[in-house]
């Protein structure tokens, strides 16, 4: 019995996501971002391939390490402008009515009170079909527009986010007991004090002593989305984590990561399996192996390399205009997001090492990821086997245009995936939470945010 194959879509409120200079394409739509129509006809596309979720990424502040300065983001529309991924989750929710919603927010630069019902709004809204990616931040210039000369040390950022975590956890998980709102119309009750408690907290970063404002939603705690791969990411992620995204440029990259977290998860008193790990890719495919092939050649014509550096720069910490195309990597230390670094360290499949030239190359189409160019039946060899090989769960998949990229998954790869028996025919009923794991729409009694439900002594 072959293992079934999870997908995810990966998007920006914003037109370069992950392919620099793509939004040129003739066939690009990506300059459509800022129409509501362009969200809710993709989340109807994903949702028609029984995608699990469409996870969207952000950022609060501009690729400024290359050059120095800006310039060549704005220049190459390279995540900027960027809008809020918050405001369109309840229009594409309004749409379907099983796809997931991954929002992306950080813990860097808002109060945690607020946004725990942002998300607890959206959770009602969804009927219980929003996750949250947690992000620490890695652009130096979003803190200095948060008032900062610079962002925390890369694992002090975790440590913030660790208490950031524990107020929301009291806030979601042990504020309102299930059965508090009564809406008795007898009586005049609308929710019953005595279930309904103030948390409390005192930190070290943070003071809430009061209640939550919202009741309880579908799934309480959404799910908890991360993608930091890094040492100190991985022993964040096993806590908290239900689902992890990752990036790696080679099978034995991608399996060395997936058995470190499938460890680390172990580890924590969880399941190996309790997180479904997806990797990030770009699929080019067609009906034949020569259109596909064609179509690889095409998007070339468009990518852009300093929009890939640009990139690049500001994902490992590192201003690559410094260096020689031809310089390789090598050892170097990063305040940004350590695990792009580390995989770029690591010997390509040859043996030889990534030299800036390289980065530049492959970056421009898929970003952080890979891509794989073929028919519809190559690319589901090419899935099965990473799966089969690394434990991998399933894929992010990036768009090299758009919703091309994804129309093109949809109608050459799932077909091939489901006629193998590699891919679900349908949703499984329930909140984002049971469709990814199948236990139910709440925490597990195992995770690190269920020690904090109401008549649970609160986890010091």
């Amino acid at each position: 019995m072959p293992r079934e194959i999870r997908f995810n879509a990966f998007d920006m409120n914003c037109v370069a996501h992950q392919s620099s200079g793509m939004w040129r394409h003739p066939d690009d739509q990506s300059y459509r971002y800022k129409e509501l129509s362009y969200w809710t006809e993709l989340a109807k596309l994903l949702e028609r391939g029984n995608f699990d979720g469409i996870f969207i990424a952000d950022v609060l502040g501009t690729y400024d390490v290359y050059g120095g300065s800006n310039e060549a983001a704005i220049r190459h529309g390279a995540q900027v402008p960027v809008n809020d991924p918050v405001l369109l989750i309840s229009a594409m929710a309004a749409v379907t009515n099983n796809l997931g919603f991954g929002v992306t927010a950080g813990t860097a630069y808002e109060h945690p009170y607020p946004f725990a019902r942002r998300m607890s709004t959206l959770d009602h809204l969804t009927n219980g079909r929003v996750g949250w990616n947690v992000v620490t931040g890695y652009l130096p210039s979003a803190a200095r527009n948060m008032g900062a000369d610079d962002q925390l040390e890369h694992d002090d950022r975790y440590d913030h986010a660790d208490e950031y975590l524990e107020v929301l956890y009291k806030l979601w998980e042990g504020s309102w007991e299930d059965d508090a709102v009564v809406r008795d119309r007898e009586s005049g009750v609308f929710t019953d004090p005595s279930k309904v408690h103030e948390i409390g907290h005192r930190g070290k970063h943070f003071t809430v002593p009061g209640i939550h404002l919202s009741e309880p939603s579908p799934q309480r705690t959404p799910v908890i989305y991360q993608a930091g791969a890094s040492p100190r990411g991985i022993e964040f992620a096993a806590g908290n984590a239900e689902a992890i995204f990752v990036a790696a440029s080679t099978k034995a990259g991608l399996k060395a990561t997936v058995s470190k977290i499938r460890d680390a998860l172990e580890a924590a008193g969880r399941d190996r399996h309790s997180a479904r790990i997806y990797t990030l890719l770009t699929i080019i495919t067609d009906e034949t192996p020569e259109k596909a092939r064609a179509k690889y050649e095409d998007y070339q014509k468009y990518a852009s390399e300093e929009g890939a550096l640009v990139f690049m720069s500001g994902w490992m910490g590192i201003d690559l205009s410094k260096y020689g195309l031809d310089e390789p990597i090598g050892n170097v230390k990063s305040n940004a997001i350590q695990s792009v670094v580390a995989n770029y360290q690591e010997a390509n499949e040859d043996g030889s090492e990534w030299t800036v030239r390289d980065i530049a190359r492959l970056g421009a189409i898929g970003g952080l990821g890979p891509f794989i160019v073929g028919s519809g039946a190559e690319i589901a060899d090419t899935l099965q086997e990473w799966v089969e090989e690394t434990d991998v769960d399933g894929f992010n998949l990036a768009y090299a245009i758009t919703p091309g990229t994804f129309e093109d998954v949809v109608e050459f790869v799932i077909p091939e995936l489901r006629k193998r028996g590699a891919y679900p025919e349908a949703y499984v009923e329930g909140t984002l939470r049971n469709k990814l794991h199948g236990r139910g729409d709440r925490l597990p009694e195992e995770h690190k945010g269920a020690g904090y439900k109401v008549g649970v002594p609160a986890l010091k």
